[in-house]
């Protein structure tokens, strides 16, 4: 495949992503996080593979800065501990690694953002149930039908592709807006912190 078709078929998938219209679960999204971190609980985000890179570029973007100059956000990647991560995953099987944190680092009113272009890796899954079981929101960033995360989730972000490198870059837009979105409303709010 030459690059001008690539990049042809990527921006006809964004244009589907577009046609699904998403802004009520991206708002609802916005508000469940902004929430959350108003209130002192943390945004977990977890995934495997390429989505724990997204996880952890999320939490960059978060606990540092998107586009604004302002305080730091209570964000964790999970993926992102690797003594953690290979210590429960060695000792006790990686389904767990992240639900472990999920129970370390959630609370009630907190929000787990779950990332799985498939919505069936059972690290992902096992992460969303401990969430719900503590009363934290789920929003799920999946593909087209959600799998076995969509039932898991509160809101559900599914790009409608069914092809790994398409779903990630839909997932790229999707949660940079969604950053954009959520410094925008906590800049906007009484948390506020002057830029400089």
């Amino acid at each position: 495949m030459k690059l001008n078709a690539y990049l042809v078929r990527s921006a006809e998938a964004l244009q589907a992503l577009a046609a699904r219209d998403l802004s009520g679960p991206m708002r609802q999204s916005t508000d469940a996080i902004v929430a959350a971190l108003s209130s002192g609980k943390a945004l977990l985000v977890c995934g495997n593979g390429g989505s724990a890179s997204d996880a952890i570029h999320i939490a960059g973007e978060l606990v540092g800065r998107f586009l604004r100059d302002r305080k730091a956000y209570n964000v964790i990647a999970l993926p992102a501990n690797a003594a953690v991560v290979t210590a429960w995953g060695n000792d006790f099987g990686f389904d767990t690694v992240f639900s472990r944190q999920v129970e370390a680092h959630g609370a009630d009113g907190g929000v787990l953002l779950a990332i799985s272009t498939s919505g069936n890796s059972p690290s992902v899954l096992r992460a969303a149930e401990q969430a719900r079981v503590m009363g934290m929101v789920v929003v799920g960033l999946t593909g087209d039908t959600g799998g076995k995360l969509a039932p898991l989730c509160d809101i559900l972000l599914n790009v409608p592709s069914v092809e790994t490198p398409i779903i990630q870059q839909g997932h790229l837009c999707l949660y940079h807006f969604l950053c954009d979105e959520v410094e925008g409303a906590l800049c906007d709010g009484p948390d506020a912190v002057a830029a400089g």
